[in-house]
């Protein structure tokens, strides 16, 4: 048994299969990959990384398990799939997992040929664990796969906890003992226990307060977006494949758009933090549906035609349009009087954290300092923005703002 000291859960036990998988270089790999990517740039102490977020899924997992009186090989592959449930992250964590995703079709939790191969398969096999099966509980499937990925999964206790610890923001504050501690299945559902419809709601609204103020953080959004942008210039400009660059770190990537002459200037202002700025903050109202449902070839269409209305170079100007604001955590299932409800259907706060979402929606236009009040002018234009009957918030005074902000 190896006994590590967190700053989250304080001493974690590994033992048995766990243990054996620590030093493999699949999971070795998350020291080098930072748990919340460009966050690091808002809040500098957010600079944990993947390696001990997994510690801490693999340490409630374990609690939960013996809380449920899961034991044996059962348990053992639980255990597995939480330790291995982030091995598959490409560098900076989410940050250019779609981009992987548009050339390889995979995301971070398809590990299947990471865990049927290898020191990680090896490992497995001497435990008795069938690599396929705990490729699955990572995927989220059976009974025992929503504890690794699902509504109420100890992936998600973790991360904000950990996540509001190490930037110093409250808000993912939950009660994660309590959680651990009421959760049971029925008729194949995980669901917490009668009289925790308060448990359920503050997870829900613990993701709510954190999403606005540390994962989409407008600086974080930029710093993203140019990541993103620099990434796709250095797949197109050097033999890098997706394939290869999804089992690369952080330091890695940085280094390779060093390298590349295409990506040197990302690169560089990326490292000294000398982002682009926000030419246009748009709320969802603004929007015209048709630039809602653009996909990536359209963004890039209408990324040039701002460039050439602003009369700039087409490097210069980055379109962000985030999804539709979701909250996986409302189906979660809670016992109420005996019967397993979802936690929208019993909760009155659900509601009013979807309509706080919906509001707190922002489309970025981001640029260079120097033109950003011409790329600005040029995507109100061009995207049709009706900003005369919306607010845009968050901006520096006068730059494409309405009334009600002097206000």
């Amino acid at each position: 048994m190896t006994t590590i000291k967190d700053s989250v859960h304080d001493h974690i036990e590994v033992q048995g299969v766990a243990a054996a998988l620590l030093d493999t270089p699949p999971v070795q790999r998350l020291r080098h990959i930072s748990q919340l990517g460009t966050v690091t740039l808002v809040y500098p102490s957010a600079n944990h990384t993947r390696f001990e977020h997994s510690l801490g899924v693999y340490h409630l997992a374990d609690r939960a398990l013996s809380h449920l009186g899961i034991e044996g090989q059962q348990a053992e592959r639980v255990r597995a799939a939480a330790l291995l449930h982030d091995v598959g992250h490409s560098p900076y964590s989410h940050n250019v997992e779609a981009l992987i995703h548009r050339r390889t079709g995979k995301y971070h939790d398809d590990v299947d040929e990471l865990l049927g191969e290898g020191p990680v398969a090896r490992v497995l096999s001497e435990h008795g664990l069938n690599p396929d099966r705990v490729a699955g509980l990572v995927a989220g499937e059976g009974e025992l796969g929503q504890l690794v990925s699902g509504e109420l999964d100890v992936d998600r206790m973790d991360y904000l906890v950990r996540d509001a610890h190490h930037t110093g923001v409250p808000y993912g504050t939950i009660d994660h003992e309590r959680l651990v501690r009421e959760l049971s299945f029925v008729d194949g559902e995980l669901v917490l226990d009668e009289g925790n419809v308060q448990t359920a709601e503050s997870l829900l609204l613990a993701r709510a307060l954190m999403n606005p103020t540390v994962y989409q953080h407008h600086v974080a959004r930029i710093a993203k977006s140019m990541l993103r942008r620099g990434t796709e210039r250095l797949l197109a400009a050097t033999d890098a494949t997706a394939e290869t660059l999804r089992r690369w770190d952080d330091s890695d990537l940085l280094v390779a758009l060093r390298q590349c002459e295409a990506t040197a200037a990302y690169a560089r202002r990326l490292s000294h933090r000398d982002l682009y700025k926000r030419a246009v903050w748009a709320e969802r109202q603004a929007v015209p549906d048709e630039v809602l449902a653009a996909d990536h070839e359209a963004v890039g269409t209408m990324e040039e035609t701002i460039a050439d209305e602003a009369n700039v170079d087409s490097d210069a100007v980055i379109l962000d349009i985030p999804p539709e604001p979701s909250m996986t955590e409302s189906s979660s299932r809670v016992l109420v009087n005996g019967e397993v409800r979802r936690l929208g259907e019993q909760s009155t706060l659900v509601n009013a954290i979807r309509a706080a979402q919906r509001d707190q929606w922002r489309l970025g236009v981001y640029a260079p300092e120097a033109e950003s009040e011409r790329v600005g002018a040029a995507a109100i234009r061009e995207l049709g923005l009706d900003l005369d009957g919306a607010r845009v918030r968050d901006v520096r005074p006068g730059i494409h703002a309405t009334l009600d902000e002097f206000n």
